[in-house]
């Protein structure tokens, strides 16, 4: 089909091929439930096409999304979101090249922050809005890498405090609604994260608890006692949207979105019941309503996300530049699929229906999924947010006890080697971290002082003066630059047996 000259908005639905899947219901009955902070690729991908099927079965109406900005960079999204009645294009790729489009129609409306401060506090006060939404990445917290503390000597922290109306961060903008909703006897919404972090809903909550309670002591401890903050695990791969995903979605199915998004087959979302507000019946679109979401989130931080870190750095300094390279390669998968089986397995609790063994198949399987095209650039990117969060925690747990690191400590150590900002090759390395500038001069400097990167105590506290993580940190550093990715590799895997 050629290029399509109409951007997609609800005048063009009707005009799309039989095959793309479209809003069953009428969007002029849905109204807004959720607000959802940080919408990208991922929430579209997820949360937002849960709704999305929950709406075409004539169900959660009442339960539209409100897109809120809060960045600079957000401006882009309210604009190609606006220029197509906030409709977009999720599109599946299945391994086998197979593509399964669909028009998502739940987001109705988007607020950029920094140019009405005040739209979106009133917009958050109102009853209407029953929980509000967060995915704003692991490093949207404002928290301590080692401490877990709330930095409120933060600039923009610190402007929100003294001047609530006028917030700039996420913190002000959600404390100020809750603080109007508590004056005007209107009950406060459920704050939901959605990010990869351990306990999710408990890190947000000290954080926006912290915030509020420096602001005013009574407001903090209100919200402590009455905003629900449940934990929630959420997973599907969802690459970042590229030119060659749009021009594609025009020429096979006519669809002209300025931002559409790609994500990989399979999706989960495990979330705790514990809403203060409502919520919509999730669970009749296959997420998973449990009591206890911490084993399931444990499982996907240590699993899935600590070995996207175990093949990204390896992988690249090999001359990869794509996950399913990486997995497609038996040496890779061998050190995966043991880095999962023998340390990362090891400091879980049983996770109710689930077979480990399997899971951690199911995961190389998805990584090796060639339609995706998932860079490892992407997933090479802001380390200092997920190591200290997915990696180290397995390897303080084994040491205490007594369980196996290696393969773990060279993790670490290839991270090191591909700080230092140049591959084996002698190619620049775009090293895009929020701590760089600490970082790369550390990694450049353990030539001469080998522990130097891990002796950065604000990310990894004292587990440098471990002395079977030291060694085993040191032997790996070593061999990747005497032996290369692809060499160290291989006498860890003739070491493993």
């Amino acid at each position: 089909m050629p290029y399509a000259d109409n951007r997609l908005s609800m005048d063009c639905l009707k005009q799309l091929p039989n095959e793309v899947a479209r809003p069953r219901y009428e969007r002029s009955r849905v109204t807004p439930g959720i607000a959802h902070i940080g919408v990208g690729g991922f929430h579209r991908a997820h949360q937002a096409m849960y709704l999305d099927d929950l709406m075409n079965a004539g169900r959660a109406l009442d339960w539209g999304i409100v897109g809120i900005g809060v960045m600079p960079g957000d401006k882009r999204m309210q604009a190609a979101l606006a220029e197509q009645d906030h409709l977009y294009t999720l599109v599946v790729k299945h391994p086998d090249g197979q593509r399964e489009p669909r028009v998502i129609g739940s987001i109705i409306d988007y607020l950029f922050a920094p140019d009405d401060p005040e739209a979106v506090i009133e917009c958050l006060a109102d009853s209407a809005i029953r929980i509000v939404s967060l995915t704003v990445t692991e490093g949207g917290y404002n928290l301590h890498a080692v401490t877990g503390a709330f930095d409120l000597d933060h600039p923009d922290i610190r402007h929100d405090l003294h001047h609530p109306q006028r917030s700039v961060t996420t913190f002000g903008l959600v404390t100020e609604a809750l603080a109007r909703r508590r004056a005007r006897g209107v009950a406060p919404f459920t704050l939901m994260s959605c990010d990869n972090i351990q306990g999710n809903g408990e890190v947000c909550k000290s954080a926006f608890v912290t915030f509020a309670t420096a602001r005013d002591p009574e407001l903090g401890a209100w919200i402590a006692q009455h905003v629900a903050f449940p934990n929630a695990m959420v997973d599907r791969i969802t690459p970042v949207t590229t030119e060659a995903d749009i021009v594609e979605l025009a020429e096979r199915f006519g669809i002209s979105d300025a931002w559409p998004v790609v994500c990989e087959p399979f999706t989960q979302w495990v979330v705790e019941e514990h809403f203060g507000c409502g919520r919509p019946p999730l669970e009749e679109v296959g997420v998973q309503v449990v009591e206890d979401v911490i084993p399931f989130e444990l499982m996907k931080l240590r699993l899935l996300n600590a070995s996207h870190q175990a093949l990204t750095y390896f992988g690249y300094l090999a001359g990869y530049r794509y996950a399913h390279e990486v997995c497609r390669d038996p040496l890779f998968v061998d050190f995966l699929l043991a880095y999962m089986r023998h340390e990362g397995a090891p400091t879980l609790a049983p996770v109710p229906g689930i077979d480990i063994p399997r899971y951690c198949q199911t995961l190389i399987e998805r990584f090796a999924n060639p339609e995706i095209k998932d860079t490892l650039a992407r997933l090479c990117a802001e380390s200092s947010d997920r190591i200290p969060k997915w990696l180290v925690p397995v390897i303080r747990e084994q040491l205490d006890a007594g369980g196996e690191i290696r393969l773990s400590a060279a993790v670490v150590a290839s991270w090191a080697r591909y700080a230092e900002g140049v591959d084996e090759q002698g190619v620049p390395i775009d090293v895009v971290d929020r701590l760089k500038t600490t970082l790369v001069p550390l990694a450049r400097s353990q030539r001469e002082q080998p522990t130097a990167f891990i002796e950065n105590r604000a990310l990894f506290g004292d587990l440098a003066d471990d002395p079977r993580f030291r060694q085993a940190y040191l032997d790996a550093l070593e061999s990747l630059h005497r032996d290369g990715a692809r060499g160290t590799l291989e006498a860890l895997m003739a070491r493993s047996g």
